[in-house]
């Protein structure tokens, strides 16, 4: 595959984050439809799925996504950022059209398990290409608003929901999901620039430089300087930086598991409690609106005051929203809830990105990105299986809240271990990022 290395629009690295927003839209809609669709599937008769084998098949496209990011880091490496990217969204948005027409609950699985995959190549390529474009000083904020495309996508999927699926049944809505080939895989294809730093690494020196100059990137490398995989995996095993990126990973777990665990089940918790399919789908909207607020919010503060506290905050409006939300109170202060489980789920995971993008070195970014994502997406496995498994129980619908209320307060002492400094010894809240591995306190 062969394009241009550098877009029309010469200089400007807001293009690259809003291809990478828009295609994590689409990751967002593609994973968030079966939330949306768990109602229409339990009533569908022909496959006559219970609680909890919905969600175990909940689960598949998770388990994908474990595959997919396993993968993502040595096919980065072969194929390229930019490649990558392309691949990723091709390769989903065609099992997404092979789950609207599959015939049985076993091949639909598959199906979900196999653009699993794709989803999960697509969120670490998106934010390592925002981290490289995005201006210095800005980057936990293009970062929060690419990450943000997620929620937009969970959106867009609870309102698609509420005109489709009472009318039609659940498999438009997953048709829906072949839209990234069509719309966008040609315009990433002649418009997205490859990564510098993936060109360096292949001694493409000359096209590197040319990207770095028109998109104002600073010069990290030269001939002879590339870090091959294995150095990096080596750098990324060493103290300090292993044992960060083990508190690193249990703590974006969680995140993970608070997030996708409550947003699967949300519509149908809500379904059970008494709400009408529209009003069900409508708390999903409201979480993905506090989600978008939030991730915006929080990383604004995350560039002043450092992510460590704030993702410490975050995790503490997720227990408050959650404990909230099991006392049944009022619709409206319902609501209000929601939208701050939405907060604390998805604006700490997006805050957690973006600590872990700028502490790591730029030379182990990706490496730590990938690694760190593959042990977080068992959060992702285990979230939606929980959910069903208590669904299935018919315990009283407050257990549906804590099952994650408990994880997400163990998140809050997970975060207070994470480092206080960069390696360099330079605050949180500062713009200064390390280029090289060096030694120091965590």
């Amino acid at each position: 595959m062969s394009a241009p290395t550098t877009p029309t629009r010469a200089g400007s690295g807001n293009l690259v984050a809003v291809i990478c927003c828009c295609a994590v839209i689409f990751d967002g809609y593609d994973l968030s439809v079966f939330a949306t669709t768990i109602p229409a599937l339990l009533e569908y008769e022909p496959w006559n799925l219970d609680e909890a084998r919905a969600g175990v098949i909940a689960s598949y496209a998770f388990m994908g996504m474990l595959v997919g990011t396993l993968i993502c880091g040595l096919a980065t490496d072969l194929l390229g950022r930019r490649r990558m990217l392309i691949a990723s969204m091709s390769w989903f948005s065609v099992f997404m059209g092979a789950c609207a027409i599959a015939p049985d609950p076993d091949l639909f699985g598959l199906f979900r398990f196999a653009s699993g995959i794709g989803l999960g190549g697509l969120l670490p390529t998106a934010l390592a290409l925002t981290a490289e474009f995005a201006p210095r000083g800005r980057r936990n904020l293009f970062n929060a608003l690419v990450s943000s495309g997620f929620s937009v996508g969970t959106i867009a999927a609870s309102l698609i929901g509420l005109v489709v699926i009472e009318q039609w049944g659940f498999r438009p809505m997953f048709a829906i999901g072949v839209l990234p080939l069509v719309l966008l895989v040609p315009v990433a294809y002649f418009a997205l620039p490859e990564s510098a730093d993936f060109l360096h690494s292949k001694g493409r020196h000359d096209e590197a430089r040319v990207v770095a100059d028109r998109y104002g990137l600073p010069e990290r490398a030269g001939p002879g300087t590339a870090s091959e995989p294995r150095a990096r995996l080596r750098d990324l095993a060493r103290r300090p930086l292993l044992t960060t990126a083990v508190v690193f990973a249990l703590a974006t777990l969680i995140g993970q598991l608070f997030i996708y665990g409550l947003s699967t089940w949300l519509p149908e918790i809500m379904r059970s409690a008494g709400y009408p399919l529209g009003s069900a789908l409508s708390f999903l909207a409201t979480m993905s609106l506090g989600a978008i607020a939030g991730a915006t919010t929080m990383s604004w503060f995350a560039d002043r005051i450092g992510p460590r506290t704030v993702a410490t905050w975050g995790f503490g409006i997720g227990v408050l929203s959650l404990v909230t939300m099991s006392l049944a109170p009022p619709t409206p202060v319902l609501y209000v809830a929601v939208a701050l489980a939405g907060v604390g789920a998805n604006g700490t995971a997006v805050i957690l990105n973006g600590f872990i993008a700028t502490w790591f070195p730029a030379t182990i970014r990706a490496t730590a990105l990938g690694s760190i994502m593959t042990v977080a997406r068992l959060g992702g496995i285990v979230g939606p299986i929980m959910g069903g498994l208590i669904a299935a129980a018919d315990l009283p619908v407050q257990w549906s809240f804590y099952v994650f209320l408990i994880p997400a307060a163990v998140g809050i002492g997970l975060v207070l271990l994470l480092p206080r400094r960069h390696l360099d010894g330079s605050p949180l809240g500062t713009t200064r990022e390390p280029e090289t591995v060096r030694g120091g306190a965590a």
